[in-house]
């Protein structure tokens, strides 16, 4: 209760500082969300196009994931240096994973009955691709993106170790500082923005789901 307390209390008295942070907050995520939203997208939409470049794309994204983003960050400060270029390469990186497997999954498991039915209507490749496939997918690509969003938002909390900006700035000072409540003060800023953009993004795939639905 004593910690609440003093959480609303640092709220209070510094909301302005905090504000800034989760402004930079925002905008470090964004920047690592549009690069690997688009990077995804494009990565799954080729190896489902390409069925025998999905092993190794896959296989390379499943062994990036595995890398902990700390040391990622570490790996890539001798060749980017340190500041927010450093996070949203990092951030990135592990936001392709959720976005191609999601968006392979989704264009590879459609019903066979409807492709074949506009290809039987004359429908092109690229046209079978944006008319049909993409549409009956969105739901899948969606919640690969959701997942995308939600990791991004969270690991971007500790690119204040390699000097980016952030609401991980409150919590690396808190943690230096022995401050337990400034602390938590970033780290519940966090939480709350991703569980924010997590509940918008549920409706979101939830609607396309539906609208997906044979």
């Amino acid at each position: 209760m004593e910690l609440l307390q003093e959480i609303f209390s640092l709220y209070a008295q510094r909301w302005d500082w905090f504000e800034e942070l989760l402004l930079s907050h925002i905008a470090l995520a964004l920047s690592a969300i549009a690069m690997s939203g688009a990077l995804g997208l494009l990565l799954g939409v080729l190896i489902s196009e390409t069925p025998r470049l999905a092993p190794p794309v896959m296989g390379l994204c499943n062994v990036l994931y595995t890398v902990p983003a700390i040391s990622l960050l570490g790996i890539l400060i001798p060749f980017t240096g340190i500041g927010d270029k450093t996070a949203v390469i990092a951030l990135t990186i592990y936001g392709v994973m959720p976005m191609v497997r999601n968006t392979y999954v989704g264009l590879t498991s459609l019903d066979p009955d409807i492709l074949e039915a506009a290809r039987g209507m004359g429908s092109t490749r690229a046209q079978m691709l944006l008319r049909v496939k993409l549409p009956m997918a969105a739901g899948v690509i969606l919640a690969g993106l959701r997942n995308t969003v939600v990791m991004t938002i969270s690991v971007a909390g500790i690119a204040s170790f390699v000097g980016a900006g952030g609401l991980g700035v409150a919590i690396y000072r808190g943690i230096t500082i022995y401050n337990p409540a400034m602390t938590a003060a970033g780290s519940v800023l966090i939480a709350l923005l991703a569980f924010l953009c997590d509940l918008a993004l549920g409706a979101l795939e939830r609607h396309f789901k539906k609208r997906g639905s044979p």
